[in-house]
């Protein structure tokens, strides 16, 4: 189980009851829009108003501590910051995938002259399961 006190602490953020609320919802999903993450905290902080929601959202993923996954037509979702991955996104379902870069796939993120801190590849098709529908 992640420490989101720790999390948050470790990338300079303090770590508030809103903060670790979010990052307990984006956790327990793996991926999740916005309005997905109030309606999941807001039923143990009522009071908790979208506006913080976005704030958090925006000064967590600014601080490393949450990474965006853009969605085509749809709201993006949000993931806690982890290891290099590509990201498999069903176009009929919406469910995200997290695959493993394979030595193959990080040779060709290379370029020469250019120091590469980061990458997101988003892959857009259709899960095994709405293939089979």
């Amino acid at each position: 189980m992640t420490n989101y006190i720790t999390l948050l602490k470790e990338n300079d953020l303090k770590a508030t009851i809103q903060r670790t609320s979010i990052l307990k919802s984006i956790d327990h999903a793996g991926h999740i829009n916005i309005d997905e993450i109030y309606e999941d905290v807001k039923e143990l902080y009522p009071t908790l108003s979208l506006a913080t929601i976005y704030k958090n959202i925006i000064l967590m993923q600014t601080n490393n501590v949450i990474v965006e996954v853009p969605m085509n037509g749809e709201k993006s979702k949000y993931e806690l910051k982890k290891d290099e991955h590509m990201h498999l996104i069903c176009q009929e379902c919406g469910t995200i995938q997290d695959t493993k870069m394979t030595k193959r796939t990080q040779e060709a993120l290379f370029i020469e002259n250019f120091k590469l801190n980061h990458s997101q590849i988003n892959l857009y098709g259709v899960c095994n399961s709405c293939q089979t529908k």
